[in-house]
């Protein structure tokens, strides 16, 4: 009897390796200078040490991207699994099919964690006269890289304030490498970011600025604002009113603006063993994670198991059955 034990439990080991060893998990991030890129790069390394799938970390244009490729790329036949970061706004766009690119083949997408909350940032320079949402208007400003979670909460902020893009002097739409680039070299006069804080790129940002005579400002977004109010009515649920200090960024002043939780989701087809190995390996390991990235502190076992049912998007029940086994989800 013990041998036929020793057996069966060789033969389940054995399958399980083999089984991580098959499964390909590719993990979209976001474009390098941006907390999702380093966030991802971390969570491949982790899925790969602990042996729970040979895991790739992308880059990408964020938010609507990533959901595309979960979308249109996971194969569970052959056992690849896109999954990745991506912002509520657009998770729930892309999952109901309100967004456009979404609307005939809606993403089947689950939630693994929530990751921590993105912060809205209007960057611009203290000497740029912008100093509300409205002073956007005629200005060159970029408003986030194509098919980027930052474009989507852009163009529905500038629409919720009444500002239309077509009519700024000048519109970009880069990532936030280039967008700092081309504020400091003074071919942009502003530019919106949604990131945790503090975004690396934004603090080399500050410092560049200091050393050519200015300082770093961003647009205060608070709740009287009317096209924040606006904004708000139409996300009701998706968006709270934050601040960012101004230790963050060395600003002069502490900024309202606007939060949103980041999730990591993957596709509905993600086994539930290979999703609850995922979350277990991540949330074991979440020194190696904080450590590596600020923004991630926020990334703990408590902060996701208390949105469990009470988000627009279920999460996969893999990770329930982990927030199960710690006693945090019901």
């Amino acid at each position: 009897m013990k041998r036929i034990c020793l057996v069966a439990l060789a033969l389940m080991l054995f399958t399980a390796n083999v089984y991580a060893q098959e499964a390909k998990v590719i993990i979209a991030t976001g474009g390098i200078g941006g907390v999702y890129y380093y966030y991802g790069t971390q969570i491949s390394e982790i899925i790969s040490k602990n042996k729970v799938a040979t895991a790739t970390a992308i880059q990408t244009a964020a938010s609507v991207d990533n959901m595309m490729l979960l979308r249109d790329k996971s194969n569970p036949d052959k056992s690849s699994f896109f999954i990745g970061t991506v912002l509520p706004d657009t998770a729930y766009f892309t999952v109901t099919g309100k967004h456009e690119k979404f609307a005939e083949k809606p993403a089947k997408a689950a939630i693994l964690w929530m990751m921590y909350p993105n912060y809205l940032h209007v960057v611009t320079t203290e000497n740029s006269g912008i100093k509300t949402l409205s002073d956007l208007a005629g200005k060159r400003v970029s408003t986030g890289a194509p098919g980027s979670g930052t474009e989507f909460t852009a163009l529905n902020l500038l629409k919720a304030a009444e500002i239309d893009p077509a009519k700024f002097r000048k519109w970009e739409k880069l990532g936030a490498k280039e967008s700092d680039e081309a504020l400091a070299n003074g071919t942009l006069d502003a530019y919106v970011w949604s990131g945790g804080l503090p975004t690396g790129s934004i603090v080399e940002l500050a410092n560049t600025l200091k050393r050519k005579g200015t300082n770093l400002f961003i647009v205060p977004l608070p709740d009287s604002d009317p096209g924040v109010a606006a904004f708000k009515k139409e996300f009701s649920g998706l968006a709270d009113s934050q601040v960012i200090p101004k230790a963050v960024y060395g600003t002069a002043e502490d900024t309202p603006t606007l939060a949103f939780w980041n999730m990591f989701v993957g596709p509905e087809s993600l086994p539930e063993d290979l999703a609850y190995n995922m979350v277990k390996a991540v949330f074991e390991n979440l020194q190696t994670l904080h450590s590596s990235v600020k923004a991630a502190r926020d990334t703990t076992v408590e902060n996701s198991s208390r949105f469990v049912g009470k988000t627009a998007i279920p999460f996969h029940p893999g990770a329930v059955k982990y927030f199960n086994e710690k006693g945090l989800s019901k």
